[in-house]
Order: C-alpha cells, then structure tokens, then sequence
C-alpha cells in the first residue's frame, strides 16, 4: 500500500500549500535520504510527477543530479523501484543531468564537477563521501526527504553525544544550518526534536515524524479492528476464510482513504493551533502546566520549552513551534480518550456514527449490526470522538467548555455532536476543504475559524440550557428544523450591528435571497403581516417579495 510514505506526503502537501505551491502540478527540488528500494522513500520519491530529486543517499552509495528533468527522472526511479534489491547503482547514467554522477560512500574522496559545486555552493574540487552528504543535508532545495534509517539534523545545542547515532557523527548537520523550506519524516529520527524545533524558529516548515509517518501505525489499527469484526462474521458461519481474504483485499483502497483522511485532519488541526499560537501563548502555557501538574505530561522527556522560554519566545514575536504543537495536539488526543473510554452514551446514532467513521464503506453497509457489536466498539468510538473534537477545535476545547459550564467531559461530547449536526457542519467543512487550491490557504483557515466559533458558542450555550441528560438525538431533532429556516431566511433577518457586520465581510457573494445583503432595508409592512417570503430591498426601493409592492425604509 505504501500507506506510510503516502502519509507522510500528505503531511508534505499541507507545508507546501500553505506556501501556496501545489506539488502535484508543480515542478520543486528534492534532497532525499534513502533510495528507491526503501518502503518510504521509495514509494515517497513516486507520489509527484514533478519531483526534481537533485541528491540522496543511503548507506553505500551518493546519488547526484543537479539538474534533473522531471518526467525522465521519474520514469527511471519507477523502473528502479519496480527493479527487485536496487541501489542508486543500477540508476543508468544517461538519464542523469550533465555533471551528476553516483558516488561510492567507501570512496576515499571524491571529485566534484563545476555542476555539482555550483549546484550546492560547494567552493572545493574534492571532498570525503561524509563532507559532501554533508553539504547535499544543507542543500538550497524545496523539501528535503527523510525515508532511511539515521539522525542526520540535530540541535545546534545537542552534541552529536546527544543524538546517540555515532555512525553519522562525521555528516550530520545543525538544523540552523538547513536551507530546505520543508522537511517531511517518512523515516523515523530524522531529526532530532530539537532540532526540528531550531528548525522551525528559523522559519522552515515540519512536523514531528510521529505525525508525517502515522499512516503505517493508523492503518494497522484499522486491519485489527476490521479482522476482529470478520472473524465473528466467519464464527456464525457468513463467511469462510477465502472470502474474507478477498473481501480484505477489495477494502484496499477504502482503508487507505481512511488513513490519509485522518492524516490529513491531523496536519490540518496542527495548522489551526499554529495559526492561533501568538494570540493564545497564555492558553497554550497554561496548558501545558495543567498537563505537567496532573502528572500527565513530562516537559523536560518531550523537549517543550519552559515559562521562561516561553516569555522570551513572546519577547521575540516567536510562538510554539508545529513540532511543539504536534506533541500538544497527541497529549490532546489520548487524555480525552481516556476519559471517554468509560462512558456510556445509551446508544445515541449521532455519537456512535463514530464507530462507522472509522470502518471502509463496504463493511458500513454489509455489516452495521457488527460494527456495534465489535468487541473494541467503547474503544473504537472514543478514539474516533477524540480525534474529530481535537483535529476541529484544536487544544483546550472541552476544558474550556467545562470552566465554562462545569459540564463533565461525556456532556461536552455530547453536545459537540449535537452542534455539527444541527449546523450540518460536517458537509460544511467538507467543503470548505475542497477548496484547496482553488482559494488561498489564509482564506480557508480563516473559514475554518468561523465554523470553530460557532460550535464553542452554540456547545456552551446548550451546555447552559440542556443540561440534564443531554441526548444529542433529542437536542438535534429538537433545533435542526429552526437553523434550517433560519438559514433560508438568513441574511434578511439581521439588524444592526450584525448586520453591518454581515455587510462587510468580503467572503460573503452578491446576490439576493441567502446571498450578501446589499445594505437592504426593511419592508413597511408590519412584521405581523409580513408573509415568509417578505425581504426587502435596497432602501428606497420596493421589497423583493413578489406581489409585497411595499416601500422600503433604511436599515438602522
């Protein structure tokens, strides 16, 4: 499946979006570690046709290309990668760029080409195999690829006795000294933490390589929990073993939709707390310290900076990192599961969607009734909770809502279900993130908070007024119809302040009806004898309802 490499790359085309590039369309530069026999980085090297891999390495050999032609690369990667026990050896020198070469690592030193020198701003004729990878790590590239085995970039605080990989003392490199704008971890340690954090205070973009390689983990989760649900359907005698194989092999693809899905909201959640890490650093602090107080959390074990640190970053303009932020969101994540592992939600369909959420299609609809008997089913519906509430409100949401309410953690679960389906939010979000590349990052994320702030105001007012065994079926059945005549009637209905507010918002199109208002009026005709379909017009004009024939006065 190569589930993992494809993780990671979704990871890679969130950096790269939000620097307003498409990968996938766009021609950008590689600096790899691995080679294209490797799991990760060989599939990782595949997932773009555009990919221009100017260098990498593994343990025996050092491939260089300093100006490679992308459609003839990737045609020879492929065939290298379909080539079974391939090395950067059997990449035929014909298809490399003039200049370029493939190197032995047991070479005593090699000789460069002016290509190659220019290329990576190399002033010597001759360097050892070590120096030069050395140089190739601080290569002016776009991404650099991290898919081998070895921690190449530490902290320029860290000694190399720090890292604990001696075998690449001689070329490993400091993480202020990289120029790559993004850096994705197929791989596992890279880099170290710190120097993903150095990294990121210089300004280049990464995460943590728990978050870019999570898929291959995530889609184990998935295998067992959906071989548990078969094999009580081949215990009643529903299935035989062969049929379940090829039932396995068909949700191929279903399972894999599944796992970039959530590596996509996670990276996503990443970006929405970064976006907000300047004007909530208090927060942010106070959680980690609610964190490290509870015993939950060890700052100095997961490298998160102290108070003092955090006052001077702030001092600087600087903020947590999205390497910091990572460790925030998946300390999030499992302490909410753990407190919604015990719960009992009475079987409320708009809570235990949840399980369906994490099962391929095809077993949704053959096999609802096992879903809800699956013997993980507590398990499987808290991890899936967790993760939505924390990949769409970010940190602190449901502490928050409980110093706001004193509502328990189960209620606010609770209540946050009820909310995106009485908004119909989840549609709403689906959308909005099929704009990628169709409007610019800022704007999406921007959208995104919007939604964000409705859901903690609507969550806390229903936790204020629907207090007593909040049924999430109940409240939505119970509001759904009146939002959805409130949206109809939206934005004729708004005065004042808001509607002002309304007027302004540059997001908002022209139009009529559910469209901007257009610094409409109001209809004279009483409120009491307005019909449903009164709205009135520009101020001056006669409202637009058919047949009103009303004047209208301005707005106030």
């Amino acid at each position: 499946m190569g589930i993992t490499a494809r993780g990671a790359w979704v990871s890679v085309q969130r950096h790269f979006r939000e620097l307003g590039i498409d990968v996938q369309s766009t021609d950008f530069s590689v600096m790899g570690i691995g080679d294209m026999s490797g799991d990760v980085f060989g599939n990782g090297m595949l997932l773009s046709e555009h990919i221009k891999l100017v260098a990498a390495f593994n343990h025996m050999h050092i491939f260089v290309d300093p100006d490679p032609d992308p459609a003839v690369s990737f045609a020879e990667r492929r065939r290298l990668f379909e080539l079974p026990r391939s090395s950067w050896a059997d990449y035929d020198p014909r298809h490399i760029s003039s200049g370029g070469a493939v190197f032995e690592r047991a070479a005593k030193s090699i000789t460069l080409s002016p290509e190659i020198k220019e290329r990576f701003d190399i002033a010597r004729d001759r360097l050892t195999p070590a120096e030069l990878i050395s140089h190739l790590l601080r290569a002016r590239v776009d991404l650099l690829w991290s898919g081998g085995i070895g921690t190449y970039v530490k902290s320029s605080m860290e000694s190399h006795m720090d890292v604990g990989d001696k075998t690449n003392d001689a070329l490993r490199v400091d993480a202020d000294e990289l120029r790559c704008k993004v850096v994705g971890e197929g791989g596992n340690l890279g880099l170290t933490q710190l120097a993903r954090v150095e990294y990121s205070l210089e300004g280049g973009r990464c995460n943590t390589d728990f978050i870019d390689n999570a898929g291959g983990v995530d889609c184990s989760d998935h295998e067992v929990n959906i071989k548990i649900l078969l094999n009580a359907v081949i215990a009643r005698g529903e299935l035989d073993r062969e049929q379940r194989n090829v039932l396995l092999e068909q949700m191929t693809d279903s399972v894999a939709e599944l796992v970039l899905r959530n590596n996509y909201h996670q990276t996503q959640a990443i970006s929405l707390v970064e976006r907000q890490a300047h004007e909530r650093a208090n927060e942010y602090q106070r959680f980690i310290r609610a964190f490290e107080e509870s015993g939950d959390l060890n700052r100095q074990l997961e490298f998160l900076p102290t108070d003092e640190e955090l006052q001077e970053r702030r001092a600087q303009g600087s903020a947590l990192t999205r390497p910091e932020l990572s460790v925030l969101v998946s300390y999030e994540k499992a302490t909410l599961k753990k407190h919604l592992m015990d719960v009992q939600f009475n079987g409320d369909r708009y809570v235990f969607r949840a399980a369906h959420s994490a099962f391929p299609h095809e077993l949704v609809e053959r096999y609802p009734r096992d879903i809800e008997e699956h013997r993980l089913h507590r398990e499987i519906v808290a991890t899936q909770i967790a993760n939505d509430i924390v990949n769409r409100m970010g940190l602190n949401f449901v502490q928050r809502q409980r110093r706001a309410t004193g509502a328990p953690i189960p209620d606010v679960a609770r209540a946050y279900a009820a909310v995106l389906e009485i908004y119909r939010l989840r549609e709403l979000w689906q959308e909005i993130e099929a704009l990628d590349h169709r409007v610019s990052n800022d704007v999406q994320m921007e959208m995104m908070l919007t939604l964000i702030r409705l859901v903690k105001r609507s969550t806390r007012w229903l936790l204020r007024n629907r207090r007593r065994e909040l049924a999430p079926g109940e409240v939505v059945e119970q509001f759904r119809s009146g939002i959805e005549q409130l949206r109809e009637l939206f934005p004729d209905v708004l005065r004042g302040d808001a509607a002002d507010a309304y007027d302004a918002d540059p997001a908002i199109p022209r139009g009529t009806g559910g469209a901007r208002r257009a610094r409409r009026g109001h209809c004279r005709r009483s409120p009491r004898l307005q019909r449903a379909g009164c709205r009135a017009g520009r101020a001056g004009g006669p409202c637009i309802a058919a047949g009103c024939g009303q004047s209208v006065f301005p707005a106030r």
